[in-house]
């Protein structure tokens, strides 16, 4: 099968160099029975690309399942994947069969892989090595005959250098790595996506649908889509459902972007782009408004670090000896010991620096763990306990949240 054919039958858009490299892998790799790790970032399609693996292989007429690592509670997750026994825990009232177990001969995509915790990784390893498992609470090994396809929106490498993923897992995994380019790396799809989505909603609610002008769609290319196709297909449906006006210009979907941009030292990219970089110019990746204040405090801690760095050789240079400057503080003084006030060099004016820094250091990482807490009550008290839309209002993971609740000790 072509790739036109296989865009066709699954609704991909584009013709970009890398999106049809990220195809024609997919296909290559589809007659095999080789583990597959799909990367790319929120919103990119990454499930499309387990689907048409699964269907282009000898298994498609096999089930075939996704799974979200993320939005499974670290306590349930060994239970839904390889199953339980009875008793094997508090409310296993029967024993219940796992995905492993259910789709033997099919295809499991799990997403959102580093999510996952070490020990159902090291369950899951075993199955890909030796397809081996063993239910919750039971000692009787099983085997079953699953493809796993892996996907991830995070850096699994760097996971596995701190700690939080298993090196032979993500080794095991990444046998055929496919990489799903972000859709700002094929902005010449973007005006393709937009009319597409924009003809399916006009469809679908009895609409003459909207056009953009050349001002409009300028915008669109240029816009830093950090939440990718998924942000494209919303921004469509918002302006085809929204907007009186069918003929867009550039000033009426200005009203319909995000505006992500930051104060101080954060700049925007481009004419039409509002995505927030640092002053390095990297772009910044902010999720809800709290990521936004975390960003603010630290890059704030750390021009402050800078700054005592600076006064440090200041002082140096002009035959003190200072304490050596650390994260948490800076204490010039002679070298009797006596504290005393260095002159900053520009101005000349008298700075008193003392040890109360490292005492702000705490108060500071105090304070960031009870605003933390403090979203996570309100965000559990708004949605009546419901963890799964909390987690969504956060902009974190339901496993991520469920770990937080135990961490703070909050009462729901």
């Amino acid at each position: 099968m072509d790739i036109q054919s296989i865009k066709n039958r699954f609704g991909i858009i584009g013709n970009s160099p890398a999106l049809n490299h990220a195809l024609n892998t997919a296909v290559q790799v589809a007659n095999t029975d080789l583990s597959v790790l799909i990367v790319g970032e929120s919103g990119v399609g990454k499930e499309v690309f387990s689907m048409i693996i699964h269907a282009l292989s000898p298994r498609k007429h096999n089930p075939f399942i996704a799974v979200n690592c993320g939005a499974i509670p670290e306590g349930t997750i060994d239970s839904e994947l390889f199953g339980h026994e009875k008793g094997s825990f508090t409310g296993a009232v029967d024993s219940r069969k796992g995905y492993f177990e259910t789709v033997n001969g099919g295809t499991i995509f799990l997403d959102e892989i580093g999510e996952m915790p070490l020990g159902t990784q090291a369950r899951l390893l075993r199955v890909l090595e030796t397809g081996e498992f063993i239910r919750v609470g039971s000692s009787k090994v099983q085997k079953t005959d699953v493809r796993v396809i892996a996907a991830t929106n995070r850096d699994l490498l760097e996971f596995t250098q701190q700690g939080s993923f298993r090196q032979d897992l993500y080794y095991r995994l990444s046998t055929v790595p496919i990489r799903v380019p972000a859709l700002r790396d094929r902005k010449e799809d973007v005006p393709l996506l937009f009319r597409k989505f924009a003809a399916d909603f006009a469809e679908r609610y009895k609409t003459q649908s909207v056009q953009l002008d050349a001002a409009a769609q300028q915008m669109l290319v240029n816009y830093y889509w950090q939440g990718n196709v998924r942000e494209l297909k919303n921004i469509a449906e918002q302006i085809s459902v929204l907007s009186t006006d069918k003929m867009i210009t550039g000033e009426v979907l200005q009203r319909f972007l995000p505006q992500r941009n930051v104060s101080r030292s954060l700049t925007v990219i481009g004419s039409g782009s509002n995505a927030p970089v640092t002053s390095g110019g990297q772009a910044a990746d902010f999720n809800t408004e709290r990521d936004i204040l975390y960003k603010l405090f630290f890059d704030l801690k750390r021009d402050m670090n800078d700054l005592k760095q600076m006064i440090y050789d200041v002082a140096h240079h002009q035959g003190y000896t200072p304490a050596e400057p650390s994260s948490g503080n800076l204490i010039p003084v002679y070298n009797d010991g006596e504290q005393q006030i260095t002159n900053n060099y520009n101005s000349g004016t008298p700075i008193l620096l003392d040890s109360n820094d490292h005492h702000e250091d705490v108060e500071e990482t105090l304070l960031l763990a009870d605003r933390e807490k403090e979203f996570i009550t309100k965000a559990l008290k708004k949605h009546k306990s419901r963890r799964r839309d909390a987690a969504t209002e956060l902009g974190i993971s339901e496993r991520t949240l469920y770990r937080k609740i135990k961490e703070y000790d909050i009462k729901e």
